[in-house]
């Protein structure tokens, strides 16, 4: 059973910045052997990609919304999922969900707006963000 928690949610002013954490744990079974990414879901809108790490952490990829902006990166030792969220716009609030897939041995990750693909989902950590 994998377990993903966030943490690291809150308010910003418009132009600050946030540091997402997402904990994995699941006994047995080994984080780097997972493809992960961030998704989000504002008020009233579907949710959709924002960025994607390989299992290795080697390749990136982010939504056109974020690029420049949000970094995603990952520590394999501490099986932890970080998002980097730097200047921060007031159309960034939403509630990010960290999100697995592990897929067949050597099979690509999915896309970053694969949202059903990825089949382990965390609570979310909400971000709220102030003009």
């Amino acid at each position: 059973q994998v377990q993903l928690v966030e943490s690291g949610g809150g308010s910003v002013q418009a132009g600050g910045s946030r540091m997402l954490s997402c904990r994995f744990s699941a006994p047995g079974l080994v984080f780097s052997r997972y493809c992960m990414a961030w998704f989000c879901q504002a008020p009233g809108k579907e949710r959709e990609g924002v960025a994607l790490i390989d299992r290795d952490g080697r390749t990136t990829t982010y939504a056109d919304s974020v690029k420049g902006r949000f970094t995603i990166s990952r520590d394999n030792d501490k099986n932890t999922l970080y998002l980097q969220a730097n200047s921060l716009k007031p159309e960034d609030t939403a509630m990010y969900y960290c999100a697995a897939y592990r897929g067949s041995v050597g099979s690509a990750c999915p896309r970053v707006r694969d949202v059903e693909t990825f089949n382990h989902w965390g609570q979310g950590a909400y971000i709220s963000v102030s003009s």
